[in-house]
């Protein structure tokens, strides 16, 4: 939703005095309020949902706490978003467009399916496992996805882009099946008390890898 083009009003404005017969002196030696510019509260809200869905989940994440999160008073939820699906829908996209932005710098630059490979490697290990916060808003998509399929388009084409990838040098199937295998192990790693194997993406890369046919990288 496009926010109004005036200024968002700030919490605790003063107010017009309830009637226009009887003179209001109340603030007659105040300063008048001035209305706050804030051009970047949107995308602090959009921030701060995606760091109270990692301490809450969604069915804990409320207007009022990302308000509290982002520093934003509690009519900004909807002066910005029309609701709440639409901030989980804005900011569960920057999430996964975040993160299929990393994977696409870690193969950006690869000539080889061995290189390619390497990278895919590196996100899984590195990018993929590395905050227990993205752990959980990846598992949290995926929730929300399986029950509505207006969250199914976010991750079908996150995995569109990961898998893009990878079909410079392999085929679609191959190319899936490693993502497939990214996907599982985002999920064994939540299920599981003890942390993955080392090596446990190295290994699995390289024997689904095995039996495909390598392409040339393609041309722009």
């Amino acid at each position: 939703m496009t926010a109004p083009s005036d200024p968002e009003p700030d919490a605790g404005s003063a107010l017009a005095p309830d009637s226009a017969s009887e003179p209001d002196t109340t603030f007659a030696h105040a300063t008048p309020r001035t209305r706050r510019h804030d051009p970047g509260r949107r995308d602090r809200i959009i921030d701060a949902c995606l760091a109270v869905i990692a301490e809450y989940g969604v069915a804990g994440t409320s207007h009022r706490r990302v308000a509290a999160a982002a520093d934003v008073p509690l009519g900004s939820m909807t002066y910005h978003f029309e609701g709440m699906d639409e901030l989980l829908r804005e900011a569960f996209t920057r999430f996964a467009g975040e993160a299929a932005a990393r994977v696409e710098a870690r193969t950006a630059r690869a000539e080889t399916l061995q290189e390619a490979l390497a990278g895919f490697e590196a996100n899984i290990d590195q990018d993929v496992f590395g905050t227990q916060g993205e752990l959980v808003i990846t598992l949290e998509l995926y929730t929300l996805a399986a029950r509505r399929p207006e969250f199914r388009e976010i991750t079908s084409a996150w995995m569109a882009r990961t898998r893009a990838c990878l079909e410079p040098f392999v085929d679609g199937g191959t190319a899936a099946l490693l993502d497939a295998l990214n996907e599982g192990l985002v999920i064994q790693k939540a299920l599981h008390l003890r942390p993955p194997m080392p090596d446990l993406a190295r290994e699995g890369v390289a024997r689904l890898a095995a039996g495909a046919k390598a392409r040339p990288r393609r041309e722009g």
